[in-house]
């Protein structure tokens, strides 16, 4: 056991005299040394024209003091740095996995961070059709957070995605998350009658089954859901987690020209509910469905929107046959001009070409803007550049969630 002496100073701004005290180090040699506790320190000594008490008989509060301290190293660089880990190390790097129709996405969120590293997948298929996958460098992603970017745009693809998602956790990795923007079931949640099969709850539990990694149960991210209760659809295995892009709407909002002259309408009550709490700042409109027979008609429940730039807000659109009812309401009623937002542009059978710009044909009949998210990729680049519409990226809050 090595000793050693240091010798430090404290000045007093009270008193300009400074007083001078002896610190004993006793250290393990170097080879000997494991950690921090191994090194004690203790006053043998301390002259000062004046008694300062406090802790242990001595007040150091009011002093600034220099210590100069003259002994071997206790510790290695290599012990400091495990000690003092530097912000870009103990950042949360991710290794990016996705599906085939998910590419250009999964390229913008890895532009969003330095920490996120893009995966690789071959997507083959044998000559029967059925899935024939390889994940590229399995061995290299051992003891990393890893995260899946599914698309489940159509039955087809779904099965060839989820034999990845069942795979990856086993692969010896520290954690692991489904990042699924678009929930495609979402809508089918309930029976109305006796023989009537609730698919959203079908592919909750095949999610649910998703095997356990070494960090605990898989993280699933879903933007925009269509029900809320849909969350307890989810078995222990998983941990939904519900994001939302409006946030992308109210900063698109925000650069309008005319932004100060926004309302926002909902088609019914159900869109009202699920999102008038993060939309609060805009006056609101809503209007509502009601059956005729075998029609359904939509009428102005509340809200005035004479003269306002009115955007029609809700989760997801398919043939737009309610959001068109709810735009020529809305224009009968005095809007100047009208806009839409829907976080998934779904548009079979390319509905979205029902939608015309307004370029002086009128709000009955046009959209100044119909805004939707990549979440639906194929949906995404269909209708990418075509006026009205305007694509919003998902890109920097799927980059965010990955980093949590």
């Amino acid at each position: 056991m090595a000793a050693a002496a240091a010798i430090f100073h404290f000045r007093n701004p009270t008193n300009p005299s400074p007083f001078r005290g002896t610190l004993k180090t006793s250290q393990q040699r170097p080879h000997e040394i494991r950690s921090r506790r191994h090194t004690r320190m203790e006053l043998t000594s301390f002259d000062s024209p004046t008694t300062h008490t406090g802790i242990d008989g001595i007040n150091l509060s009011p002093a600034s003091v220099s210590v100069s301290v003259s002994a071997h190293p206790v510790e290695s660089a290599a012990t400091r740095a495990m000690a003092f880990p530097s912000t870009a190390a103990s950042k949360k790097h991710v290794r990016l996995f996705y599906c085939q129709e998910m590419k250009e996405l999964a390229e913008r969120i890895a532009l969003e961070s330095d920490a996120i590293e893009l995966g690789s997948i071959s997507w083959r298929t044998f000559g029967d059709g059925f899935p024939n996958l390889f994940i590229n460098n399995a061995h290299g992603i051992r003891g990393q957070h890893v995260a899946f970017l599914a698309s489940f745009s159509s039955p087809g693809v779904i099965f060839e995605q989820l034999s990845v998602i069942y795979m990856l956790p086993k692969l010896f990795i520290s954690s692991f998350k489904i990042v699924l923007p678009f929930f495609s079931t979402g809508s089918s949640e309930r029976m109305e009658e006796e023989g009537d099969v609730a698919t959203a709850f079908t592919l909750a539990r095949i999610l649910s089954n998703t095997p356990i990694s070494r960090g605990g149960p898989t993280s699933l991210v879903i933007f925009d859901i269509h029900a809320l209760q849909e969350r307890f659809y989810f078995g222990d295995n998983v941990l939904p987690c519900f994001e939302s892009g409006m946030h992308l709407l109210t900063n698109r909002l925000q650069r309008l020209p005319d932004s100060d002259n926004i309302s926002i309408a909902f088609p019914d009550d159900g869109a009202w509910k699920r999102f008038h709490k993060l939309l609060q700042h805009f006056p609101m409109i809503i209007c509502t469905k009601v059956r005729e027979g075998d029609q359904r008609i939509v009428r102005l429940k509340e809200g005035d929107p004479t003269g306002r730039h009115v955007v029609i807000v809700d989760d997801f659109v398919q043939s737009g046959s309610t959001l068109i009812e709810c735009q020529k309401v809305l224009a009968a009623h005095g809007a100047a001009k009208i806009s839409a937002y829907a976080t998934h542009g779904i548009f079979p059978n390319k509905s979205w070409q029902r939608f015309q710009h307004d370029n002086g044909v009128g709000p009955s009949d046009g959209l100044s803007y119909f805004w939707i998210t990549d979440s639906c990729p194929l949906t995404a680049k269909e209708v990418s550049g075509r006026a009205p519409f305007e694509v919003l990226s998902l890109a920097s809050a799927i980059a965010a969630t990955l980093q949590i």
